[in-house]
């Protein structure tokens, strides 16, 4: 997904009018510094009883914000309330069949179906806003780059057909750093929170820090640790493990909603 550059003073709406419009087409991270950013996943109401329940179980990698009624492609008003339309509003969706990726589509409108619900669920991107403000670096905004994802051998605690592991998010810091990215993450419960792992990657089931599974390989200097985080790439990741039956849709990685909410709202002092 090429990257591009953030407009800081766009607004959630303008710039999800830029995404329908197709004029902002790359990664979501490091747009709209301090609004709250969603993973979405969209799923026949036959899955959604059993999908929520697998989101309270595993509320680290699916922090639940909100659902929508059935058939409604609008978020809920306190997400976004413009007229906003998940058919449209995100950079780029994947489309599943049967538990494989059918294709990549920057317009989900001919696959939509009435009886679909959507899961609206909190994003590491809301949380790097706060790293920034307490001068902890952010590599892949700095790069450039989209944020490294990595498939974990992290079992999630499974619900109906919805099984497999957790996938995480990576962000490199020094020693001396860890406390405070600990504490600054943690607060924001909603949007993932604190780290779940930081040290040897292979711990969690990853060999390569270089070859990411999702996203891209950022730069670690000699003196910094791999910082992991429960990521929201997680539902893409159980689909595939326990091949869902029928249809789904979820934002590809990196490509999010972008909500009308301030971070702030959704940060535990």
């Amino acid at each position: 997904m090429i990257m591009q550059t953030p407009n800081a003073f766009d607004t959630p709406a303008a710039l999800r009018q830029k995404i329908r419009g197709g004029r902002h087409t790359g990664t979501t991270a490091g747009c709209c510094p301090g609004f709250v950013q969603a993973n979405l996943v969209i799923l026949p109401i036959e899955h959604a009883l059993e999908f929520m329940t697998f989101c309270i179980r595993n509320p680290k990698p699916c922090p639940l914000l909100d659902i929508t009624d059935p058939g409604s492609p609008h978020p809920p008003t306190w997400l976004a309330n413009d007229g906003a339309d998940v058919r449209t509003d995100l950079p780029m969706y994947r489309v599943w069949q049967n538990g494989k990726l059918l294709k990549e589509a920057d317009d989900v409108t001919d696959y939509w179906r009435d009886d679909f619900v959507v899961f609206f669920l909190g994003c590491s991107f809301s949380f790097e806003e706060a790293l920034v403000k307490a001068n902890l670096s952010v590599r892949h905004l700095e790069e450039g780059k989209n944020v490294p994802m990595y498939k974990t051998n992290i079992p999630c605690r499974p619900a109906g057909p919805f099984q497999g592991n957790m996938v995480v998010s990576m962000r490199p810091y020094r020693p001396e750093q860890l406390g405070r990215v600990s504490e600054v993450t943690s607060r924001m419960k909603a949007v993932h929170g604190g780290p779940i792992h930081t040290g040897d990657p292979a711990a969690i089931g990853i060999i390569d820090l270089g070859q990411p599974d999702y996203g891209d390989a950022v730069s670690i200097a000699s003196d910094e640790v791999p910082v992991f985080f429960a990521c929201g790439v997680t539902p893409q990741n159980v689909i595939l493990d326990c091949r869902l039956p029928g249809i789904a849709i979820t934002h590809a990685p990196g490509a999010m909603f972008v909500t009308d909410v301030l971070n702030d709202f959704l940060t535990q002092n």
